[in-house]
């Protein structure tokens, strides 16, 4: 009957400015930032503008002494290496300070060594002084299914699991775990633990880019640098791409990143085998067409 009258009570009240208290909050400043540091991924930015939303809410009908559930903040993004899962989660703990679900809005990630101990006893204190280091922000577990391995009756995952199920039911208001991983693993590594599955309220899965994303983010990664690519530089690139994409263990921006690498070197290379004439500021900053097709991509097809 108490609900009823408060929900009466607000009826009768001037109209809420909710675009107001969004504004206060400032985490659209990180979404903002997390638009320009990443291409593409529309899916995941708009899984994270809806938890974003149903915060915003939150604070506010906390503030009208409304009751507020437990949004369940535990996460698994899942996905290729490269995809951006780890900025997503920095930029998550953002968020979180920012509405005051996270004390200190930090973000440490770790794997498997860093968790499980070799031998027995060993795996207890490990995993509960990274839970230590973690508090008041985020656990990011890159490629979470590593840490159950059932054809070894020896190995301890099982043991950190156990630990990380504890903290996640029992402190969720002072940590948010985030497990990372390819798709198809981390589909089994939940359904072998069906415990950890019902405690994650947010599975994200990031797409790959496509040939014409990883572009845009080449040329931005060569901004960052203050180099460019010359024009015929910049198609032959995307050709790069698509011929790197079909090939073993291609990682997406990674890729992309370590490609741009190799073509700053070979320009540094060519710069000295040119070192007989004069150097403009433009033979500094230009990535040419033969920076890129000197790569054994090319020389496989």
């Amino acid at each position: 009957m108490e609900n009823v009258k408060k929900l009466e009570t607000l009826s009768q009240d001037k109209t809420l400015n909710l675009k107001q208290v969004y504004l206060d909050t400032q985490i659209q400043k990180v979404i903002d930032i997390l638009n320009q540091e990443l291409v593409g991924l529309k899916p995941v930015k708009k899984r994270i503008q809806e938890i974003s939303a149903l915060l915003v809410i939150d604070k506010l009908r906390q503030s009208l002494g409304f009751m507020v559930g437990n949004p369940g903040l535990h996460m698994s993004f899942t996905g290729s290496p490269g995809t951006g899962k780890t900025t997503v989660a920095t930029r998550m703990g953002d968020i979180l300070f920012k509405l005051g679900h996270s004390k200190k809005g930090h973000l440490l990630t770790v794997t498997r060594d860093d968790l499980v101990g070799q031998y027995i006893g060993h795996t207890a204190p490990k995993t509960k002084e990274v839970l230590k280091k973690a508090m008041g922000g985020l656990l990011f577990i890159d490629e979470a299914y590593y840490l159950y391995k059932p054809d070894n009756e020896r190995d301890y995952g099982a043991e950190a699991i156990e630990i990380l199920l504890q903290v996640m039911e029992n402190q969720r208001d002072d940590l948010v775990i985030i497990f990372a991983g390819y798709k198809d693993r981390m589909e089994q590594f939940y359904a072998s633990n069906p415990g950890l599955s019902s405690r994650i309220s947010n599975h994200v899965d990031f797409p790959d880019y496509s040939s014409e994303e990883l572009l845009i983010i080449g040329k931005m990664m060569l901004e960052e640098q203050q180099y460019q690519f010359s024009p015929t530089a910049e198609t032959v690139f995307l050709d790069y791409i698509k011929k790197r994409r079909e090939q073993p263990l291609f990682a997406n921006a990674r890729s992309i990143r370590n490609a741009l690498d190799r073509a700053r070197m070979r320009q540094a290379n060519r710069n000295f085998d040119n070192s007989g004439r004069l150097l403009t500021k433009a033979d500094l900053v230009t990535i040419m067409e033969q920076d890129i097709t000197k790569s054994s991509v090319f020389s496989l097809t």
